[in-house]
């Protein structure tokens, strides 16, 4: 009688899904969403198409999974990061370090939103109404008051300030590839470079530059001390 091999446990799935949007969002960024179908999207995944179906009923819904893991993740950092964070400058490091760590941990995610942003107008617009214009109104709002107070620029526009921010960090982390050409060094140290440059440039354009320290006086020499110290009195 020959001994039967072992059934070979099947697959686990539990972890199609989130692999499904890592791989959705590097195709989705590279290609576009039209460049990009669910068979490649499977393939990346080493699934089958249909066992991508199970998950996903369409590459529409794949689509908007993979926005809403982004919306996902900012609805819960937000928030935790605004309240951690009391002074100004805690709440600025706060928040502009959690947009740097999010983009610049996976720069696949700022490519893809600015495709979104040019390929889908209509739809961006809607989704940064329904998502993002109420922490813009709440990061404003911390802006408002602290110009009021001193303690931000006075001739910053809060809103505008946001929203340029905002653009300023996606664009400059979705270009990294490329903008490293002009950078002087070894290319590894490119993105570093450019996003500490970022930080920098919104940290200034918010908050007021600090007077310099007065330079130490030299003590004054009057006519009589001068005198005193050509004829090398005490």
């Amino acid at each position: 009688m020959v001994a039967q091999r072992p059934a070979r446990p099947p697959r686990p799935t539990d972890d199609v899904r989130p692999r499904a949007l890592a791989a959705a969002t590097r195709l989705f960024a590279a290609r576009g969403f039209e460049g990009a179908s669910l068979q490649d999207v499977a393939g990346e995944v080493g699934v089958t198409k249909q066992a991508l179906l199970y998950h996903f009923a369409s590459k529409e819904e794949l689509r908007r999974a993979v926005l809403g893991a982004m919306v996902t993740h900012w609805n819960e950092a937000l928030p935790r990061v605004l309240l951690a964070a009391s002074a100004a400058d805690d709440r600025f490091d706060a928040v502009v370090g959690e947009l740097l760590r999010f983009f610049a941990s996976d720069p696949d995610r700022a490519r893809l939103l600015v495709r979104h942003l040019l390929d889908r107008p209509a739809e961006s617009r809607e989704l940064i109404a329904s998502h993002v214009k109420g922490y813009v109104a709440a990061i404003s709002s911390y802006i408002a008051r602290g110009r009021e107070r001193g303690t931000h620029r006075a001739d910053v526009d809060p809103e505008a300030y946001v929203a340029a921010v905002l653009q300023l960090l996606v664009v400059g982390v979705a270009s990294l590839p490329v903008l490293d050409v002009v950078l002087d060094g070894p290319r590894a140290k490119a993105a570093p470079r450019v996003i500490a440059e970022l930080r920098r440039i919104a940290r200034v354009a918010l908050f007021p530059a600090e007077a310099p320290a007065p330079a130490p006086r030299r003590p004054t020499r009057t006519r009589s001390t001068a005198r005193t110290a050509r004829r090398g009195d005490p």
